[in-house]
């Protein structure tokens, strides 16, 4: 038991988990604030474009009576924009995140001597190889 809860110890004070908390948190957070702009914009925009049609209205009553069950497919609806609103944002995220990595791997290292044509350090004002200067 004692080396389960080391283990457990080990795992969960790694970088990896803290920074996956701090992801969910967050990412609760945002799926707060798209879930409003959904409800509190868009929706209504697209109400008014509909004619003053209420999505979040929609549904299906299954039975009858006050306390008859519904099936809310304007909340469906509202939930799918919600999701698309989030997928899109996170693949614009992961592409900025990808360029931004794709560029810090391309930065070159090394050149090439303008006299030798041997690999020398980006860095180098000499070539190593054949002793000249290098601008």
């Amino acid at each position: 038991m004692k080396s389960f809860m080391k283990e457990f110890k080990e795992f969960i004070s790694k970088g990896n988990v803290m920074d996956m908390a701090v992801g969910i948190i967050i990412g609760g957070a945002f799926t707060a604030i798209v879930t409003s702009l959904v409800d509190d914009v868009i929706m209504p925009i697209i109400s008014l474009l509909t004619g003053g049609f209420d999505f979040s209205a929609l549904c299906i009553v299954l039975g009858e009576g006050e306390g008859a069950a519904t099936l809310n497919y304007g909340a469906f609806i509202a939930a799918i924009i919600n999701f698309l609103i989030i997928a899109v944002v996170v693949f614009c995220l992961i592409k900025s995140i990808n360029k931004f990595k794709k560029k810090q791997e391309e930065a070159p290292t090394t050149k090439d001597c303008p006299y030798c044509f041997e690999k020398i350090n980006i860095k180098a004002t000499k070539c190593p190889h054949c002793g000249s200067e290098v601008k």
